[in-house]
């Protein structure tokens, strides 16, 4: 197991943190490196082939101007493919939080700290779906 190595900013390394989106959970590990991203024993572009997930899933990086500074390897599970690149977003920005305190307000200000909490909400009974009713007839 690899010794945690104290950062000049206040943070440790590697910085571990547990990233969630919709039923998605993504445990995210941040060492230096050279900008290689592992999900799932996979390297990213193969893990989400469409440019809008990898994108996605890289602002965290882009914000912080730390595209090329650390290696991130994640393990994804639940949800599908749009939830995964969401909930490795979350935990990319929380693990980049740990390792630089300072951060938190670049972070925060973007968004990519804050827990999306929509969910998909569940059919309820004499209904037909979560909100939509059974169709009404007068006569």
């Amino acid at each position: 197991m690899a010794e945690a190595v104290q950062t000049g900013t206040g943070g440790t390394l590697p910085a571990v943190a547990t990233g969630k989106r919709k039923t998605s959970v993504a445990r995210v590990r941040v060492t230096l490196g050279t900008g290689q991203i592992l999900v799932n024993g996979r390297e990213y572009e193969e893990y989400f082939p469409r440019e809008a997930h990898q994108l996605y899933a890289r602002q965290p990086l882009e914000a912080a101007n730390a595209a090329t500074t650390y290696d991130i390897s994640a393990n994804i599970k639940g949800g599908g493919v749009t939830g995964q690149a969401g909930a490795l977003r979350h935990g990319i920005a929380r693990a980049l939080e740990q390792i630089d305190p300072n951060l938190r307000s670049t972070l925060k200000r973007s968004g990519f700290l804050t827990r999306d909490a929509r969910k998909k909400e569940r059919k309820k009974y004499g209904q037909r779906g979560a909100r939509a009713r059974f169709q009404f007839s007068k006569r």
